[in-house]
């Protein structure tokens, strides 16, 4: 079938709405209109780093209704309310025991630029393109595997849900299914983008008695007050890991670093206190650490964390639940965009104008 499509040509490009074709969904694969897609960090860096193959339609982030399904679906059924996550195996060691997010073939199949069967589902003439995560949502259309499309409640509006397939469950799994803090702890959250501030709301939900936020725009710090943060610090500003251990007599029992940014990752250790733990969820470069005094010699550990160690199929149904019950109001990050303004919606979130775009394709 024809779609409109974002097509990225080459390292860098601007996205191009231009005619593409889709092909039909095989076995076990589902067609979903596309109603909207979040902008992602991680659509920019594939864009401009070049770590998937060109020409490709990125967009990992889309919510939508299924249209068709092929054969052996038994999950879902057309007229399915859906958001699309990231694309795993379902065969391997780490998926079969809850742990998709680090399935031996994940990098290869939501970056690798096929789907799991090796083929394109996309095309343009004779050109193949590749596809992301498993479902490449800057399309009118996309065809996805059951495995990675979750059935969500209609009562909620389609257009705000496609977040939840991974930045926003980054966040919030990070801190509700792999730190799982005890209720009265404390956690410093690193960076209130929309990851950061997901693990705010989550924080919350957990009942950390103290939460510190950490950003250099004081709009965000702002928005993390409200979000349920009780302490914010512009990194700016101040010495954050004195005033972290000052404000928390000692130290925090948790973090998460959402920035990628080497000298924000050290504070983060810094600033935990003895059998503290932080989680790693920026894509961070290089960068040198002392083990003994950053780590070792207070018991401390720095662990990374991948979508929120989630299992998308039942964490993110309990997302939009804690969403209806008022718990979870992500909705207070986004700002939408219409298909055409995808350049304009992927400038704003580079700039902090807008926390969390969604492009709205129907």
């Amino acid at each position: 079938m024809k779609i409109k499509a974002a097509v990225t040509h080459s390292k860098g490009q601007d996205f191009s709405i231009e005619d593409v074709t889709l092909s039909a969904p095989k076995a076990n694969e589902v067609l979903v209109r596309v109603v909207a897609t979040g902008v992602c960090h991680t659509d920019a860096v594939a864009r401009d780093l070049g770590i998937s193959p060109y020409p490709i339609v990125l967009g990992h982030e889309g919510s939508g209704v299924v249209e068709l399904v092929g054969e052996n679906v038994t999950s879902l059924e057309p007229g399915d309310h859906v958001v699309m996550s990231f694309a795993h195996c379902g065969q391997c060691e780490n998926c079969l025991t809850g742990h998709p997010t680090v399935c031996s073939r994940f990098n290869e199949l939501n970056f690798g630029g096929r789907m799991d069967d090796h083929t394109c589902r996309l095309h343009q003439g004779e050109t193949e393109l590749g596809t992301f995560f498993g479902q490449s949502s800057f399309g009118t259309h996309v065809v996805a595997h059951e495995r990675n499309v979750v059935k969500v409640d209609r009562e909620v509006d389609l257009a705000l849900l496609g977040p939840l397939g991974c930045g926003i469950q980054t966040g919030a799994g990070t801190v509700l299914n792999r730190l799982k803090p005890e209720f009265g702890t404390s956690i410093a959250v690193y960076g209130c983008g929309a990851v950061g501030l997901s693990a705010i709301m989550a924080a919350k939900i957990a009942g950390c008695q103290q939460i510190y936020a950490v950003d250099v725009h004081d709009s965000r710090l702002a928005l993390a007050r409200e979000l349920g943060a009780t302490h914010t610090f512009n990194g700016k500003e101040v010495d954050v890991v004195e005033e972290i251990r000052k404000a928390s007599g000692g130290g925090v029992h948790y973090g998460v670093e959402s920035t990628g940014v080497p000298p924000v990752v050290r504070q983060s250790m810094h600033a935990l206190r003895p059998l503290g733990v932080v989680a790693i969820v920026g894509v961070t470069p290089e960068m040198n650490i002392d083990v003994h005094n950053d780590l070792m010699a207070e018991g401390k550990s720095m662990i990374g964390v991948i979508e929120g160690d989630s299992v998308p199929r039942v964490f993110i149904p309990k997302l939009v639940e804690f969403y209806k019950a008022g718990r979870f109001p992500f909705d207070k990050l986004v700002k939408f965009y219409s298909f055409d303004q995808i350049n304009q919606a992927f400038e704003d979130s580079a700039n902090g104008t807008a926390v969390k775009p969604i492009l709205k394709l129907a």
